[in-house]
């Protein structure tokens, strides 16, 4: 199952299997099937996001990946509304303080980005880094939360 819901971003495109949300991507395809509760919530909690009223999300989330991608999205899941981490800090945090780079590839690979907010993760001495949606849908999302720089 899948929905729709317009962002200052673009159309956001969110898809559900088995009660918990697996995707979310930039689309301009419109949505085909009537969405089910799960998803409207998900579009509600979008919207109060981006009009600055929710700072946390409560849907069930199951992205698909590997152990370790799993950790670091878990890890990324953590970080406060309008802060940020380094991919050092990350790996630090995982026990893994060699890992910057698997850690910034897990990262990019992360299936639910914003519900799993990879956006707030920085290269070193605050630079923006990478972001697969697109650095200027990072720094308007950064902006938008008013993150601070670690």
């Amino acid at each position: 199952m899948r929905a729709t819901v317009e962002s200052p971003l673009g159309r956001i495109m969110i898809v559900e299997r088995d009660g918990a949300l697996i995707k979310l991507e930039f689309t301009d395809a419109g949505a085909t099937i009537p969405p089910t509760p799960l998803l409207l919530q998900a579009c509600r909690e979008l919207e109060e996001y981006f009009a600055g009223e929710r700072r946390q999300f409560s849907l069930p989330l199951a992205p698909e990946g590997t152990a370790f991608q799993k950790d670091v999205w878990r890890m990324l899941a953590q970080i406060p509304y309008g802060e940020t981490r380094t991919y050092a800090q990350l790996a630090a945090d995982m026990g893994k303080e060699k890992a910057c780079r698997a850690v910034g590839g897990a990262n990019g690979k992360n299936p639910l980005p914003i519900l799993i907010p990879c956006h707030r993760v920085v290269a070193a001495k605050g630079k923006m880094g990478g972001y697969s949606l697109g650095l200027w849908r990072k720094e308007w999302l950064l902006l938008h939360e008013h993150a601070k720089k670690e």
